[in-house]
């Protein structure tokens, strides 16, 4: 292995744990904010299943579809010395948004701040827009919009049903049984997040190893490297994310147990779905759209609006920005490694 190919993977694996810790709020906010488990115990429940995704992924689904996807959403010239640093100036750029966003508490998308990076470096070294594989890239930027309506309609449709199934309870008890099943809920959708959000590292990783010339295909990834992402992403979550929790838990609707055990579960089936078609899609929209639908079936005035429109400003923002960083950090690093 190369030296620049090695500080790519490092470079992986330190976005991969940060990815966990701005998103373990995705997990665990509704679950800390409805006082069933503490912040601590809720971080070693959602890493936990962060990892346990791992196996879902390699043994059940038997393919890491989405890290494919992000392999082959840019085309590299095969050859090219400048490729790995393409990829390095992506990573780098996404590891910047997405630690000034954390710092903001702004839940915005790991995903397509990875995505955002690695095209703009792409464009900005082989100056067309064509190196981009829009086959990849236009599903994944339209999932930024359906997403969150996904999760939101589902959400919006369990919570009725579970309203409708649980009115003649008793309040307490039901209450009891809510909170008890917002494990399983939380279990599920952190077992998304894992295999939704190591596998993009995976496909990073799987690209700079073809850029090298170590591997032909990415089906060829050695199997250390799912592990250790699957780990570095677990070690994140462990690391918690107080901020963006605060806004997912609390900002955006009251959520009770019940309400969590819907959000949760929309948003688990969310991630799913996008897992089936092989499109990495954000963990932070599909939650932040099954808390939006949770609180629409109360009454439309129970969700901050202003809170989500600024959500979705982030959203929408991530990849152009994360794009222009990267251009300009290629362009910083071209100077002093090109003659």
């Amino acid at each position: 292995m190369t030296t620049l190919l090695i500080i790519i993977i490092i470079f992986s694996f330190i976005f991969d744990y940060i990815n966990g810790f701005h998103d373990a709020a995705n997990s665990i906010a509704t679950i800390v904010s409805t006082k069933v488990l503490t912040p601590f115990q809720a971080v070693c429940w959602a890493a936990f299943f962060n990892f346990s995704a791992y196996f879902v992924s390699k043994y059940i689904i038997g393919e890491f579809k989405i890290g494919n996807t992000i392999s082959k959403s840019v085309t590299l010239q095969e050859g090219d010395p400048i490729a790995l640093y393409v990829i390095l100036s992506g990573l780098i750029a996404a590891i910047a948004w997405n630690l000034i966003t954390w710092w903001f508490g702004i839940p915005s998308s790991s995903s397509h701040t990875l995505i955002g990076g690695f095209m703009g470096a792409a464009v900005a070294h082989y100056g067309t827009f064509a190196v981009i594989v829009s086959a990849k890239v236009l599903p994944i930027i339209l999932f930024i919009f359906l997403a969150p309506l996904i999760g939101m309609v589902i959400a919006f449709i369990i919570t009725i049903i579970i309203v409708h199934i649980s009115k003649r309870s008793n309040p307490y008890r039901a209450e009891r049984w809510f909170k008890r099943l917002q494990l399983v809920s939380s279990a599920a959708f952190s077992l998304g997040h894992g295999g939704n959000d190591a596998q993009k590292v995976m496909g990073i990783i799987g690209a700079a190893m073809i850029a090298s010339g170590y591997i032909n295909e990415f089906s060829e990834t050695p199997s250390w490297v799912p592990i250790s992402c699957f780990l570095a992403i677990g070690a994140g979550t462990m690391s918690g994310g107080w901020k963006i929790v605060k806004t997912m838990g609390t900002r955006i609707t009251k959520v009770t147990p019940l309400e969590g055990v819907s959000a949760e579960t929309a948003g688990a089936m969310t991630l799913y779905i996008a897992e089936h078609f092989g499109i990495p899609v954000s963990t932070t929209h599909s939650i932040t759209g099954s808390i939006i639908g949770v609180g629409a079936t109360k009454r439309l005035s129970a969700v901050r609006w202003g809170v989500t429109i600024s959500l979705l400003w982030a959203w929408i923002i991530t990849i152009p920005i994360s794009a222009l960083m990267a251009a300009l950090l290629l362009y910083i690093i071209k100077f002093f490694v090109t003659p």
